[in-house]
């Protein structure tokens, strides 16, 4: 039997320099990039040793520190209401006659409805009938008048052709008396006759005078009575003519409070009317801006997307479920579109700075009770004091402990208080 002689594997194996040398590359680099994240994550871990908690960054709502024109202003809601819708009332007793209905659009001046009142027909007859009685009285006194003048000027004619003979025949008695065919006494006799008559004349002359006055003050008197049954006329006329309600401007029917013919009395109410060409918005202000808000102050209507301006023109004087009822005028008349009734958001601008340093308005100011903010620096957050002022629906004044161009925590941070740091995660 044949032995085998079998040898060992030391002259299989041959050492290998390129594999050594690999490895250690591959030990070098992995320790460089051990060293290169070591140094990257540096900052990371030296924030995340110096923060107190950490949040994630898309979770909040950051805005910066601004400067500029702050309102300081209150969010209200109104409704939409006609600023002149009157009753309009019977003026006197009598059958209403309806001529439109609830709703119906009407024009200025139209013929609404009207009142059958036979009592105020009849007095209407009856104050002209007086008027026509007075009137052919004045006519008969102004022709006496007319009668009795031309007597007295026929009178007083007369006077004057006898005080003119009287005259003559002095003068006759004269030329006699100085020719001896005349004796004195009837020289005397002359001149008292001459004076009998021009006394006489002159009585008539005053009398005259005097009988005209007295005659104009009659006609006068006929006159005024006739003028004043006139004025009596005018005033049932305008009774009558009241009977026919008449729209007073452009706009719809809203009420009617009688049915058609239904017997009425004086001051009861007959329909309603507004004006949709003069609209305003009722507002209900706050009762903790009741005190801020007076007539005079400039509001903005929000109408979809438009704005329109206005002005506070009424706040009332009392409050009722803790609110104040007001009203605002739009300025440069009413816009397109509105409807009674209509729901509108308003703000009204209680005060405007023109260089406020400012930030947004959010869950923070309620949250840190306007005293205390977070504050963007990096990824990190830190809790500061502040002092604010005026707050406007969407931004609020800063008055100290924030500087234009920082940011802060619009977001509410409350759950992390006492906290001072936050880590933003990404």
């Amino acid at each position: 039997m044949r032995r085998t002689n079998i040898q060992g594997t030391q002259a299989m194996d041959r050492p290998i320099e390129g594999a050594h040398r690999r490895r250690r590359f591959v030990v070098v680099l992995s320790a460089l990039a051990l060293l290169l994240a070591i140094l990257a994550i540096r900052p990371m871990l030296a924030r995340w040793s110096s923060a107190d908690r950490s949040i994630e960054r898309a979770r909040l709502r950051i805005a910066p520190i601004t400067r500029g024109e702050l309102r300081y202003e209150v969010a209200v809601q109104g409704r939409v209401v006609a600023a002149s819708r009157p009753t309009l009332f019977a003026p006197t007793s009598g059958l209403a006659v309806l001529l439109v209905r609830e709703g119906e659009a009407v024009e200025q001046g139209q013929l609404l409805a009207k009142l059958e009142s036979p009592e105020l027909a009849n007095r209407l007859q009856q104050e002209r009938a007086s008027f026509e009685a007075l009137n052919s009285d004045v006519g008969r006194l102004a022709l006496a008048i007319r009668q009795q003048n031309q007597v007295d000027d026929q009178r007083v004619e007369l006077l004057q052709v006898r005080v003119g003979a009287a005259e003559r025949g002095l003068e006759r008695a004269e030329r006699l008396n100085q020719s001896g065919l005349l004796n004195a006494i009837d020289l005397e006799a002359a001149r008292d006759e001459l004076t009998i008559q021009t006394m006489e004349l002159e009585q008539a002359r005053r009398n005259q005078d005097l009988q005209r006055d007295m005659r104009q003050f009659e006609l006068s008197d006929g006159k005024a009575r006739r003028d004043r049954q006139g004025l009596v006329i005018k005033e049932v006329e305008r009774q009558f003519a009241e009977l026919e309600i008449r729209s007073p401007f452009q706009g719809l029917v809203a009420t009617l409070e009688v049915e058609n013919r239904d017997a009425v009395t004086e001051g009861q109410p007959l329909l309603g009317v507004v004006d949709l060409a003069d609209l305003e918005v009722a507002i209900n202000i706050p009762e903790a801006y009741a005190d801020e808000v007076t007539p005079g102050l400039s509001a903005v209507v929000q109408l979809g997307s438009e704005v329109h301006m206005g002005t506070v023109t009424r706040v009332a004087p009392e409050v009722r479920n803790s609110q104040v009822e007001g009203r605002v005028s739009f300025d440069g008349g009413t816009p397109s579109g509105l409807r009674q009734n209509q729901r509108l958001s308003i703000r009204i601008v209680l005060d405007l700075r023109p260089d406020a340093l400012k930030a947004g308005r959010g869950p923070w100011l309620e949250s840190g009770g306007g005293r205390r903010a977070w504050v963007v620096e990096g990824d990190i957050a830190r809790a500061r004091e502040v002092e604010v002022g005026a707050v406007s629906i969407t931004e609020v004044e800063i008055l100290a402990g924030l500087a234009e161009g920082e940011e802060i925590v619009l977001s509410d941070l409350s759950a992390y208080d006492p906290n001072e740091t936050l880590l933003l995660r990404n």
